[in-house]
């Protein structure tokens, strides 16, 4: 089988290719990536060694996919994936239309000419941010938890085992997420046009060792980065607490998915939108991993800042019931074994924070 991975150098790609490459199955692995993340220079050499075959190319510029050989499935790992993309005032909000919706559609235009088979890797971002920003929530052992009432119920799509797909997606959703949400439409809209296979995984917090941590992304990474070299951090927003609370998976735990579903070609439409996430028990506010940093490396003070910022949410924990029930999915990389492969890589790479920085 031979596949392709975008975004081959990022480290939610990067770690998908090493690990389908040391499988022991038969496929033929074929990686793009632009490399304008800083440090995604570095992970070129395991993946040859591993025998993928880079190409470098931009997502954004069609004529830099025909020198790509065809292939049987596409992974699309590609994406500015900051929530605060082309809003920050670091950012341009052209790019980020170019880069993660125009680039999924020339994807899909390769998929079509190849007939190969798609799987976009989603995000919880997709979903309503006045909705998510409305769920009761109190504060509970230094976490938010769902608190419901009878005067405030959990919406449709929320239960105690977290935000589920039927979740409202009404805008808005941040640009990012709008960006995500119509490559998701437009993929399936491809699926049943061209009858190609298709899937969406709406994925929760990846996270582990090599990812590249900044505030606004890879946030389990970036706090254990910087807590372990003792670097500023804030709570910041919801009273100044920490209490804001997210799920984390393992990358490696798409694995096992992944090879489900490209062996699978005729699967019910409503079964190829599916969350796959680390759920409920994975699940750590800021103030809880800070309690896990003071305990794996000392104390260390935490600032507050009880500002708001743009898109931050108290409580954002996906169900992935369906995933489970569809393809017999669950996680098994437990959080703490998450927590503690990220410690050990920041301390043998004291310059991580530095490498990874926006240039």
């Amino acid at each position: 089988m031979r596949i392709l991975i975008t975004g081959v150098c990022g480290f939610v790609g990067n770690t998908l290719a090493l690990a389908l490459a040391t499988s022991g199955k038969s496929y033929t692995l074929y990686g793009l990536d632009n490399f304008i993340r800083p440090g995604s220079e570095r992970n070129r050499t395991a993946l040859r060694q591993a025998g993928v075959k880079l190409f470098h190319g931009d997502l954004r510029v069609a004529s830099d996919l025909e020198a790509l050989p065809p292939v049987d499935w596409v992974i699309d790992a590609a994406a500015n994936p900051s929530v605060l993309a082309g809003v920050d005032g670091k950012t341009s909000s052209r790019q980020l239309v170019e880069h993660n919706l125009g680039g999924t559609l020339h994807m899909l235009e390769f998929c079509k000419q190849h007939h190969a088979g798609f799987v976009l890797l989603s995000t919880s971002r997709v979903y309503s941010i006045q909705a998510l920003a409305s769920l009761p929530v109190a504060p509970h052992k230094g976490a938010f938890q769902l608190s419901p009432s009878p005067a405030s119920p959990l919406p449709t799509g929320v239960t105690d085992k977290g935000i589920s797909e039927s979740f409202a997606t009404t805008a808005p959703i941040s640009l990012y997420g709008a960006t995500k949400l119509a490559s998701e439409v437009l993929a399936l809209e491809y699926a049943s046009a061209f009858n190609l296979p298709v899937f969406i995984n709406r994925c929760g917090v990846l996270a582990g060792a090599g990812q590249f941590g900044r505030a606004d992304q890879g946030i389990f990474a970036y706090w254990i980065n910087s807590y372990l070299r003792r670097r500023p951090l804030k709570y910041i927003g919801f009273g100044g607490e920490g209490y804001q609370v997210r799920d984390c998976l393992h990358p490696r735990d798409l694995v096992p998915l992944l090879e489900k579903q490209l062996e699978a070609h005729h699967v019910p439409s409503e079964n190829r939108l599916i969350h796959v996430a680390g759920g409920v028990d994975s699940s750590r506010s800021l103030r809880q991993l800070s309690e896990w940093c003071a305990d794996r490396f000392g104390a260390h003070t935490i600032g507050a800042d009880v500002t708001p910022r743009p898109f931050d949410l108290a409580w954002v924990v996906l169900d992935s019931t369906r995933a489970n029930q569809v393809w017999g999915w669950k996680p098994s990389i437990p959080t703490e074994t998450i927590l503690e492969e990220i410690a050990l890589h920041a301390e043998q790479h004291p310059d991580w924070l530095d490498l990874s920085a926006p240039l």
